[in-house]
């Protein structure tokens, strides 16, 4: 089975992430691809170079995420540029490392997807498990872990699909809003149900 594993921002998906781990399961993590196809001298990040030019590099070779931030951040076209090029080789990455652990006689593979419906990669996986808060919990929780004002934590809250719609496609919601160990328990119940563990 492969499961979805989604949220927002500051609602406790990686914690989820974490607990699914401790059980063992293998996880593609779509952040760490991210990271992992824009190394340097990888296909992806020469496409990047051809586009930007070399100045979006650091010292050593590295794609420098602070530079082509700031120029995608103000130009709509070169958001679309970048996205064409890094999205497909993520996809890729992913499924890639989806079917190698499959091929190796794993029975469950987590794909650990933040942006699992903006991005419409519902089709990667058959179950999908959305880690869940109050919007208060999440505005609380990502102003102290990331020291923002609430205008800034809403601001980022709001640039993603509102939790209540993720909850609508999902085949099982985490609500995370209390101790550790009442979100372990209700993955545990879940996990049980799926035959998971």
């Amino acid at each position: 089975m492969i499961i979805g594993l989604t949220g927002s921002i500051a609602s406790g998906k990686s914690t989820v992430a974490n607990m699914l781990k401790e059980h063992g399961l293998p996880i593609v993590d779509a952040d760490l691809v991210a990271r992992l196809v824009v190394e340097p001298g990888t296909p992806t990040l020469k496409k990047i170079v051809a586009v930007f030019g070399e100045d979006i590099l650091t010292e050593d070779g590295a794609m420098n995420r602070q530079k082509v931030g700031s120029i995608i951040f103000h130009d709509e076209e070169k958001r679309k540029a970048l996205n064409a090029i890094i999205h497909p080789a993520i996809r890729q990455e992913m499924l890639r490392q989806r079917d190698e652990y499959l091929e190796n006689g794993e029975k469950t593979v987590v794909m650990d997807i933040p942006l699992l419906f903006e991005s419409k990669l519902q089709h990667f996986v058959e179950k999908i498990l959305v880690v869940t808060v109050t919007e208060q919990t999440q505005l609380k929780r990502l102003m102290e872990r990331n020291q923002l004002s609430e205008e800034e934590a809403k601001a980022r809250i709001s640039s993603q699909l509102p939790l209540k719609v993720k909850e609508q496609g999902a085949d099982a919601v985490i609500y995370n809003n209390g101790t550790i160990e009442e979100t372990k328990e209700q993955l545990e119940k879940i996990l049980k149900k799926w035959n998971v563990i």
